[in-house]
């Protein structure tokens, strides 16, 4: 088993769907208002997929671009994933059903090994990230109304001492500190990036 993957079933193990804490945003005080107990009871549960593809040369994450039509977030870098709908039978089925729907990824290929913090946004979505491992390298098909491409960011760089950079994001008035990733071209922010930070994080504690 690599490595990494390793280390990454181990520190997921015992994480699950059950009683999900919410991600540390760390949010100036006058924009915590947005995420009280009462705001995220209103948020709609959505889910998206951490997929590692599991690489002889080592696990890459599978990230897409969101296509430039999209109502939302077009051209933004994300995670596969959407709101979960009444026929999923669990977060992790609404994450699966998406990426198989978005980029072409067949359940079957994918070892759910576990769950990340859920991370609340303020366009009304509290995101469950479903980490799972590809077993093996696949073709991505993507669907043109909402990919307009993938790519592979090497969990190695995701690691790397300064794989994340701090800048400041104007927000209600406010400054907001907030973390991205520059890689080969393309900028991850946001709650991609938030997710990713989180996935780092829980990688490197002793």
């Amino acid at each position: 088993m690599p490595p990494l993957l390793d280390r990454l079933r181990r520190v997921l193990l015992g994480s699950s769907e059950a009683q999900r804490p919410i991600a540390n945003l760390d949010l100036p005080l006058n924009l915590q208002r947005f995420f009280t107990p009462e705001a995220l009871s209103r948020l709609r549960a959505a889910a998206v997929l951490v997929p590692l593809i599991d690489h002889a040369a080592g696990p890459t994450i599978l990230l897409t671009r969101r296509a430039e039509t999209l109502r939302h977030h077009k051209g933004q870098i994300s995670l596969p994933g959407g709101g979960r709908d009444a026929g999923d039978a669990s977060l992790a089925a609404a994450a699966l059903r998406e990426a198989q729907e978005e980029v072409g990824l067949d359940p079957a290929l994918v070892e759910v090994v576990g769950y990340l913090d859920d991370y609340p946004t303020i366009t009304g979505y509290r995101i469950t990230p479903v980490v799972g491992v590809v077993r093996r390298a696949f073709d991505p098909v993507i669907d043109p109304g909402e990919v307009a491409e993938t790519f592979e960011l090497p969990l190695e760089v995701l690691l790397a001492e300064n794989a994340f950079e701090r800048k400041s994001l104007l927000r209600d008035g406010f400054n907001v500190l907030v973390r991205e990733i520059n890689h080969d071209g393309r900028r991850i922010w946001g709650a991609t990036a938030g997710i990713l930070w989180e996935l780092r994080q829980k990688m490197l504690a002793p």
